[in-house]
Order: structure tokens, then C-alpha cells, then sequence
């Protein structure tokens, strides 16, 4: 019997190391599938999509996949994998949203990413930071002609309330003023539909629309609402400096770029982006404010001292005021950061290596700002709200704190934030500024139900309110 030559035995030794190197090099994260084929851990996830991915995190570590309806969905919990979703240039934004803006507003995956740069680019103009002071005056105004239709004093489910304040500021400032309906009956249909196809968002950017109804019936509600006053958007001219509404701006590219039946679809995704979050953010923080006596007392006391004691005069709130009630800003922010979205999302481009592990192609690259948002390495006691925590935050050259990622990051970072925050900070001012205001409810905790957006409350939460003297 022949030996093996020396030479022979080296170039085995070779083969099984680089096989073992590759093979580590293409390991992939542990996979949470189920039993099902394709619809895979989807049951599990979908009962309680944040709960779900914490304990999964806490069986399997910093980085795991779940496959759910067919999809991978990878998740990344730790530094590492968070730099890799902000800074990669392997994975992208656009792709990992364009089917549920398909599925939501019926916008066609080629349109979307045709335009996607081009509006985004136009609303980062009209609605970042450096415009805000076109809105303070409009905003003002329309807040309290809302609020004149609470009268001196009443008791409102707080979502309503806040509801019927921003629903029609937003839609005026943003479409046309005067679009949003003055008629109690259409009042109650947009509220109706609103609110039905938003509690629907979620379930219908990943199952066939017609599987939801109800949802499917609200959403053709608001696109014939919008294609109704399309016209009227586009020749409407502002009385004071004849400038563009975002909405006017973002249809002369659509109509330029592609068909006119678009428009209502891009107009039915930006009444979502713009109300949904914006109402959610302002309902938490008025329970926050209100259910910290200290918190609340030192943001009265500053209130007064800026714009008076009484709440009887229609006080236009500036950037300059806001400047003065800093508490204001980080209680909306603190706010922001305890009730984040569940997830966000990339599409993985080229294998990443994250960790000891690979992450493939075609995978969903996801990141919790919920959970991140509490994690005690970047946010010190973080089930507390502590406003005082954003004294550290550069706001004043437009800067969070570092890991607070509610708003996204890197390009596509939310256009409309600094513009939302201004709207609730306003909204804030005005309520406190007129009413005492106390609430009959604790609390609520928050719904365990939903991973996107702003997480919403499991039941409602009544405010009294009564005009101050």
C-alpha cells in the first residue's frame, strides 16, 4: 500500500482550510422559520411583532433572521449591525419600502423609484429647518380656530382631541388652505376613513388589498377625496407671498415626470406620513407632561413668562419663542424616543458581514429605534422619561442624540421632521397657554400590535380641560 506524499497531504490541508474559511465567511445569522411553509413564523410575529423580536434577541443575540409571509427579515440589535444598516452602501432604502408603497397607495414600484430622489429632495427644501418660519404664523392661526370649537371647557378622549386640532392645520398647511372639509358630516367621513385606513397601514403593505375591505374601501374614499381637489390644489395662490404649498410643489414633478393619476396616490401617502405620527407624538406627550406634575408646573411657569398668565389673547407662536421653552422640545423628543417605531427597514444589495456572521442578499436589513431607544448603553435609565436628558443633544445645529434613530438616518432621514416637531411644539404652547388641563385616566400602556410607525395606546385617555382666567 502506497503513502500519501507529503505534498498531497499540504494541498488537502489547503482545500479543507479554505472550505472552512468560506463557510465561516457565509455563515448566516440564526433563523427563527416556523412550521409553516412561507407563511413561516408570521402568526408568531404578527401577535406581538416587539415583544417578539426582544425575546428573540435575548434567545439568540445581537443579530438574528425571521422568516415571516416569505420574507427574511434580519434584525440587528448591537453597535456593529447598527452601523452597518446607517452606513453601508450595500444596503438601500428604496428598495426595502417600494412594495408596501405599492400595496398602501398604489404607487408603481418603477414611478416610485423613478421620482423617489427628485420629491424627496423638494420636500427636504420646503419643509426642513431652514423654512420653518413660513409655517409658525399658519400654524398659530389655524390652531386656534381649532380650538375656539372647544369651547371654555370640556371633557375629550385625548387622541380626538388632538385629532380635530391637527388633522385640519396639517392638511391646510401642507395641500391648500382651506382643503380640509368645514362640514360636520365630511368632517366626520375624513375622520372615519383617516383613521380606518391608518389603523389598516400596517397589515396592508404586506397581504393583498383585497383581503381588507373595509381598509380597501377607505382608502378609495381618501384617493377620490384627493383626485376631487387636485385641480384646486394646483391653481391655488397663497394670499401673502404667492408661494407653493409642499403638495402644489411635488405635483409639478409628478405630472412632469409621469401620469397625472398619480398624484392623488403621492398626495394620499404624504396626508399619511404627515398625520398619523404627528397625532400619536402630541397624544403621548400631553400624558407624559400631564401625568409629571413637576414637569408640567416648570412648563406653565415658562409659558407665562413668555407669553403672559391668562390664556385670553390669540398669541402667534415664533421660533424665537420656542427658543425660550427648550423643556417643551425635549419633553416632544424624550416622547418620541420611549414610543418609536417598531422597525425600519434596507434591502441587502451584496452579502454584509456583521459579527461572526453574513447577512445575504435580498434579506430585509431591520432595526428596532424601540428597543435601541432602550438599551442603558445609550440611554441611561431608559424606561424613565427624562426629558433633561436632551440638554446634551446639539438641537440648536439640528443634531439629536447619538443612537436615537425615530426619524431614520443617512439620506433618507424623515424629510418632514423638524416641521413636525415645530407642529406639536406649537400645539402644545396653545392648549397649555388657554386651558388648565388635567387627565381623567392613567396612562395608557402602549399596543403591543404594531412595528410601524408611532406606537399607539391599548385604550383611550380623557383630558379635562378648562380656559384659564
Amino acid at each position: 500500500m502506497e503513502l500519501i506524499s507529503p505534498t498531497v497531504i499540504i494541498i488537502l490541508g489547503c482545500v479543507a482550510l479554505l472550505i472552512l474559511i468560506k463557510w465561516k465567511n457565509l455563515r448566516e445569522p440564526p433563523c427563527i422559520r416556523g412550521w409553516i411553509p412561507w407563511i413561516g413564523a408570521g402568526f408568531e410575529f404578527g401577535k406581538a411583532p416587539l415583544e417578539f423580536v426582544e425575546k428573540a434577541r435575548i434567545k439568540y443575540g445581537p443579530i438574528f433572521t425571521v422568516f415571516a409571509m416569505g420574507i427574511r427579515m434580519t434584525f440587528v440589535t448591537e453597535e456593529e449591525g447598527v452601523n452597518v444598516f446607517l452606513k453601508s452602501k450595500d444596503v438601500d432604502f428604496e428598495l426595502a419600502v417600494q412594495n408596501p408603497v405599492y400595496r398602501t397607495a398604489s404607487i408603481p414600484k418603477n414611478i416610485f423609484l423613478k421620482l423617489h430622489e427628485k420629491l424627496y429632495i423638494v420636500m427636504k427644501g420646503k419643509i426642513g429647518a431652514f423654512n420653518l418660519y413660513q409655517f409658525t404664523e399658519q400654524l398659530s392661526e389655524g390652531l386656534h380656530g381649532q380650538l375656539e370649537n372647544l369651547g371654555a371647557h370640556g371633557t375629550m378622549d385625548l387622541n380626538n382631541l388632538v385629532r380635530h386640532l391637527l388633522y385640519p392645520v396639517t392638511v391646510n398647511a401642507l395641500f391648500k388652505k382651506g382643503l380640509f372639509p368645514t362640514n360636520e358630516k365630511k368632517i366626520r367621513e375624513f375622520h372615519q376613513h383617516f383613521q380606518v385606513y391608518d389603523e389598516g397601514f400596517e397589515y396592508a403593505s404586506q397581504i393583498p388589498e383585497y383581503l381588507l375591505r373595509n381598509w380597501s374601501k377607505s382608502k378609495r374614499w381618501l384617493l377620490a377625496f384627493l383626485e376631487k381637489n387636485i385641480p384646486e390644489i394646483k391653481t391655488h395662490k397663497s394670499t401673502k407671498d404667492n408661494s407653493m404649498t409642499l403638495m402644489q410643489a411635488l405635483l409639478d414633478i409628478i405630472e412632469m415626470e409621469s401620469d397625472k393619476q398619480n398624484g392623488p396616490k403621492y398626495g394620499l401617502l404624504l396626508l399619511w406620513a404627515s398625520l398619523t405620527n404627528a397625532v400619536s407624538v402630541a397624544f403621548w406627550t400631553f400624558t407624559f407632561v400631564l401625568s409629571h406634575p413637576n414637569i408640567h408646573k416648570t412648563i406653565m411657569e415658562g409659558i407665562s413668562s413668555v407669553f403672559g398668565a391668562a390664556g385670553k389673547d390669540k398669541i402667534e407662536v415664533s421660533e424665537d419663542d420656542l427658543k425660550k421653552l427648550p423643556l417643551i422640545q425635549w419633553c416632544v423628543l424624550e416622547t418620541i424616543r420611549l414610543r418609536a417605531p417598531g422597525v425600519i427597514a434596507r434591502k441587502v444589495l451584496k452579502p454584509v458581514k456583521i459579527l461572526n456572521y453574513t447577512v445575504p442578499p435580498g434579506d430585509l436589513l431591520m432595526l428596532s429605534p424601540f428597543w435601541l431607544h432602550r438599551n442603558p448603553k445609550y440611554f441611561p435609565e431608559p424606561e424613565l422619561f427624562k426629558p433633561e436628558r436632551w440638554k446634551k443633544a446639539k438641537l440648536e445645529k439640528y443634531a439629536f442624540l447619538d443612537y436615537f434613530l425615530a426619524f431614520g438616518s443617512g439620506k433618507y432621514q424623515c424629510p418632514g421632521r423638524w416641521l413636525a416637531l415645530l407642529e406639536i411644539q406649537i400645539c402644545i404652547i396653545l392648549i397649555f397657554y388657554k386651558y388648565d388641563c388635567s387627565l381623567l385616566d392613567p396612562v395608557p400602556k402602549q399596543s403591543s400590535l404594531h412595528s410601524v410607525g408611532v406606537q399607539q395606546p391599548e385604550e383611550q385617555c380623557r383630558m379635562v380641560f378648562n380656559q384659564r382666567k
